[in-house]
């Protein structure tokens, strides 16, 4: 069996240097312009709760979009007919999800996650709505959807708080008040 020379395989530095999450950010709706730092701010997020969460090598596909199309993919993936803020659909419940490098035969040490998508006026209306910054909504949402891509869950109650503590825990290294805190105080 010949083995590569070593100096063609990658040293400790070079693999340290290596992304750990590959995030890409697609913008699906020209209002998304009035933001122009959306997807910096995404991609921050994504980086702080994959950091949070010990997230294996990973990729990742953000898209911001518009309530028209988050609309429809409510509709055709969980039969709600109105727009959501944020949607996530996991790679893993998708049959035959795989990479494209992965499709293609190659080799790569990065895990498909999914996609999440965000929709720019639920973000604006819910942020107006509850007097919060729409920076600091649209990362709570970004966190949220990448929590949701790692199997975590808000159906029963002990989920739910579960789930909140570790996204306050993410938003909080990130600056970011306590998004439950208002409706808590209620």
């Amino acid at each position: 069996m010949r083995h590569a020379p070593s100096s063609t395989l990658p040293g400790k530095r070079e693999r340290e240097k290596r992304p750990k999450l590959l995030t890409d950010v697609l913008v699906r709706s020209p209002r998304w312009k009035a933001r122009p730092q959306a997807s910096a701010l995404v991609r921050r997020a994504i980086a702080a709760a994959a950091e949070a969460a010990s997230t294996p090598p990973a990729e990742l596909a953000i898209v911001l979009t518009d309530d028209s199309e988050i609309r429809a993919l409510n509709r055709q993936w969980r039969k709600l007919d109105a727009p959501t803020n944020v949607l996530s659909f996991p790679a893993r419940k998708v049959a035959g999800a795989a990479t494209p490098a992965a499709a293609a035969g190659r080799r790569t040490p990065f895990r498909l996650l999914g996609d999440i998508v965000i929709a720019y006026e639920t973000v604006a209306r819910e942020a107006a709505a509850e007097r919060k910054s729409f920076d600091h909504h649209l990362v709570h949402l970004a966190v949220h959807g990448f929590l949701h891509l790692l199997g975590h869950d808000h159906a029963t109650g002990r989920d739910a708080a579960k789930m909140e503590r570790l996204e306050t825990a993410i938003l909080a290294r990130l600056g970011i008040p306590d998004p439950y805190a208002a409706r808590d105080g209620e």
